[in-house]
């Protein structure tokens, strides 16, 4: 029941789009992945605050004027934190014959990675938002602020979808850095990009916003929903400014630093920021119900091309075309149909299918608001209720899995033969939750819980749900070790 990007014509980087810190674990890059794999301590001292003065030249009086950064950098430059996470991180490759001789199986080689990102204090009481790539599949998470200062960070929760994570630190006096508007965001304007590049903490770079309403196709969420409608910038970003600031000349954060466009995995002109229209939605709703409440429009859409606008008689390209409506969706019943353009949301215009998506995820299943679309070439106003992807108002709620932290899947006969037991599921992916607290790590297989068999997902969901009190789990790693864990719900 998804809204999806029928035909999306943004810009196509192929494989140049690498997301900061992409690779085996969110915010490592570059220098970083060489510190991490080579366990070498992390330099903490390093501060080099790079502030541009570009000088602009008014054409009429020919007569320079110098555009001061320095107070917009001095309000802001300790609202941004080094955000530090360990990994455990399974090799599958590694290479030991004579154990895959006898037990039929690769041996896996687990080691201790560190990584590192940026983020940014929200809060007075602690609240930091960052990237879900710079948190996902860590076993621990540390701040340390602008003042050297260190804790270690809970996490609040997470949407993949939107690549924005949340997390939560106690400590006094911290630095709060205001929300902007990401929506009047003018290209051409000023920004500064502040964040931990290379693990060199406290870095500000300037440049000017180059490009709204950004669809790269660059978030990769298993759930196969994603929203993006990036602010591009040319401010120089690289591998360890993810989750850090983009902040307007008046000190406003108006995006969340994401991803750039490389060839060679640093910055090469253009860096990517999650609009802080976006970020607020998510972080609300993480912070009210655990998860990210999503409302859908219940429409195919693609962008407007010049042979969609002459078949709908548009004097112009513009809107974003529906190409399939699905039954009892959000469109439906507001009267919305196939080949209708819609112009606008909200009194916003939607020239693209990521101005759509922005716009559409400020909203929660319930909500109501106005569209503006065309239908057989008039134009026309309807009230829409968002649903949720079961076409309904409700809110969702945390599913049993979500609180594990854990992707699950079941073994074939010859999976279960080849590690020597009758019954199991396997672990494939682990994020903070239940699971991983308890040291579960990605490829174990769970076999029992609390006694009781488990043959399916359906199994653990149902155990799990019908469990007050504590939790016994045994089962077994693909190197035939056994594990038992314990905790509580």
């Amino acid at each position: 029941m998804e809204d999806t990007i029928m035909n999306n014509q943004g810009i196509n980087f192929k494989t140049t789009l690498i997301i900061l810190g992409l690779g085996l674990v969110g915010g490592i890059g570059g220098y970083a992945i060489a510190n991490a794999l080579s366990n070498k301590t992390e330099k903490q001292n390093i501060i080099e605050t790079q502030v541009s003065m570009p000088t602009l030249f008014d054409t009429k009086s020919e007569v320079a004027t110098n555009i001061d950064f320095t107070s917009a950098a001095e309000k802001c430059i300790d609202g941004v934190v080094h955000v530090k996470t360990k990994y455990i991180q399974e090799n599958e490759d590694f290479d030991n014959p004579l154990y895959q001789f006898f037990f039929g199986i690769p041996q896996m080689e687990s080691r201790p990675v560190q990584a590192s990102g940026s983020g940014v204090i929200i809060s007075n009481d602690g609240y930091i938002v960052t990237n879900n790539h710079v948190i996902e599949n860590s076993t621990s998470i540390e701040v340390v602020l602008n003042d050297k200062r260190t804790y270690d960070a809970k996490l609040i929760g997470r949407d993949p979808a939107t690549d924005i994570a949340l997390l939560k630190i106690e400590a006094p006096d911290l630095t709060v850095i205001p929300f902007g508007n990401s929506d009047n965001v003018k290209i051409g304007e000023w920004v500064l990009a502040i964040g931990n590049p290379f693990n060199l903490t406290s870095t500000v770079t300037a440049g000017i916003v180059s490009a709204k309403a950004r669809n790269i196709n660059i978030i990769n969420n298993k759930n196969g929903y994603s929203v993006e409608s990036f602010i591009q910038t040319d401010a120089a970003v690289n591998p360890g400014n993810s989750g850090g600031a983009l902040i307007n000349i008046d000190g406003q954060l108006v995006g969340i630093n994401t991803a750039i466009a490389s060839q060679t995995g640093n910055f090469a002109g253009y860096a990517f920021a999650v609009p802080v229209s976006i970020v607020q939605k998510v972080i609300s709703d993480l912070m009210e119900y655990g998860m990210v409440q999503r409302a859908l429009l219940g429409i195919q859409i693609s962008d407007v091309n010049q042979e969609i606008a002459d078949e709908a008689g548009l004097s112009k390209i513009q809107g974003v075309y529906v190409a399939k409506v699905i039954d009892g969706g959000s469109a439906d019943d507001a009267g919305i149909k196939e080949k209708d353009i819609i112009l606008s949301i909200n009194g916003k215009n939607v020239n693209s299918v990521a101005a759509l998506q922005e716009n559409v995820s400020q909203f929660r299943p319930g909500d109501k608001t106005t569209v503006e679309y065309i239908h057989n070439g008039k134009k026309q106003t309807t009230e829409i209720t968002f649903k949720n992807s079961e076409n309904t108002m409700a809110m969702s709620k945390v599913s049993t899995l979500e609180v594990l932290g854990a992707s699950f899947e079941e073994l074939s006969k010859d999976d279960l033969k080849a590690l020597g037991i009758k019954n199991g599921v396997k672990v494939t992916d682990i994020n903070s939750g239940k699971l991983m607290s308890a040291g579960v790590r990605k490829g174990f297989v769970i076999v029992t819980i609390n006694g009781n068999n488990v043959n399916s997902i359906q199994d653990i969901q149902r155990i799990i749900e019908t469990t007050k009190g504590g939790v016994f789990i045994e089962g077994v790693y693909p190197n035939g070790k056994a594990g038992y864990f314990a905790f509580g719900l």
